[in-house]
């Protein structure tokens, strides 16, 4: 009991830690991208500013300015923006190991997928995290990331061959956290590995009385800019863990190739905004398409699925043997799975009462997706689900 109460305290102390410095890291992320966007040439400025901005905020005026390489001399005072990132990454590694590596049975490996060990699950985690990592920094360092259209359409294109692996490897709900986690590690690894350390040898320069050498910062923007375009996506990616039909259908690859399109297009429209020039309000459209895309995508149903006609006609006592079978043993009063001490959620599906009270909750988890069982743990049917789908069809 104790194991499992320490479990979910972790996980929940960890989840608030990972989404508060998140919220700090994304919010200054972006408001930077849109300050630097907005800089504007002015007449009193000191030599080598590149621009300046006025802002309002909270009842008083700001005048920001920006060095198109850094000022002749150190400030007194310098505040770096760094922890906000180190520790998103950090309280997201350590959610990943209570959550999927510790309880990967449940969460990391569907052996309807593939037959994994959770050792195995956990060691093909953390190894592909840390191989793609090092896969983007060689095309950065080799010079390919200065081709900006061609990179970006083979860092897309490469993320959704990762994707499609996956999907093909792990669970859904694992394979879209595993390829979220890979983004947030290259974003904030561009913090880590060449922002920071640029800008560390830019100030030990100026402490030396030295001019800052001006590809250090180029270098730096150019990783900004990748990290602004991968914040949409990935901010998705970490939060699709609350909706099976997204990471529990059949086309859940297809699915992340679109939200990974997605993102970097609507943080145009935004980009182009902050620097003064036209709205593309096209991106709208293109976006309002690619959710119905989702939408339609979501509603094809889980990978296990029943084709043809059904035996019989579903019946309600077929749906409560089904889910008293595959779901009660963790769903009741005293659950009987090791490690769980209480019903997930509080959902209660030990008796008929319950789990008709639940019944779309069940076809969403169950029969519209795959989610439930997690991992598919109790090895529920393609044509048990077919069976729960039809009943919830025709009790509409």
């Amino acid at each position: 009991m104790w194991g499992s109460i320490i479990s979910e305290w972790a996980s929940l102390l960890l989840r608030w830690l990972h989404v508060v410095a998140a919220i700090a890291w994304i919010g200054s992320s972006f408001y930077f991208i849109a300050l630097d966007l907005s800089l504007r040439p002015g007449r009193d400025l000191p030599d080598g500013v590149q621009g300046e901005a006025w802002q309002v905020h909270g009842g008083g005026f700001y005048r920001i300015i920006k060095y198109l390489v850094a000022p002749s001399q150190m400030p007194d005072e310098l505040t770096w923006f760094k922890w906000e990132a180190y520790t998103t990454w950090l309280s997201g590694f350590a959610l990943m190991v209570v959550v999927y590596y510790l309880e990967a049975d449940l969460f990391l490996v569907d052996k309807s997928i593939l037959d994994l060990s959770p050792f195995q699950a956990g060691l093909f985690s953390f190894a592909s995290l840390a191989l793609a990592w090092l896969l983007y920094e060689a095309a950065c360092r080799t010079g390919l990331a200065q081709r900006e259209l061609p990179f970006a359409i083979g860092g897309y294109l490469f993320l959704v061959a990762l994707t499609y692996a996956f999907t093909h490897v792990l669970s859904g709900r694992g394979a879209f956290n595993q390829i979220g986690a890979i983004i947030g590690t290259i974003m904030v690894a561009n913090v880590f590995a060449l922002i920071i350390p640029n800008q560390k040898k830019i100030v030990a320069a100026l402490i030396a009385g030295q001019s800052p050498d001006p590809k250090l910062g180029k270098a730096s923007k150019e990783r900004s800019v990748h990290n602004n375009y991968l914040t949409l996506p990935v901010v998705v990616l970490m939060i699709s863990n609350h909706y099976p039909l997204l990471y529990a259908t059949r086309f859940n690859w297809i699915i992340v190739a679109i939200i990974l399109a997605l993102g970097p297009v609507i943080r145009h429209f935004f980009n182009e905004r902050h620097a003064g020039r036209k709205s593309p309000w096209w991106v709208w459209g293109v976006a309002a398409i690619g959710v119905i895309a989702i939408l339609f995508l979501s509603a094809a149903g889980p990978r296990e699925v029943r084709t043809g006609a059904l035996s019989a006609q579903p019946t309600r006592n077929a749906v409560e043997e089904i889910v008293m079978s595959r779901c009660s043993m963790c769903h009741a009063a005293e659950p009987v799975w090791a490690g769980i001490v209480t019903a997930p959620k509080g959902i209660l599906l030990d008796t008929p009462e319950h789990i008709h009270r639940n019944i779309r909750l069940i076809g969403r988890v169950a029969a519209w997706s795959g989610a439930m069982p997690p991992g598919n743990i109790t090895e529920m049917t393609g044509e048990e689900r077919a069976i729960l789908a039809a009943y919830l069809a025709q009790a509409r």
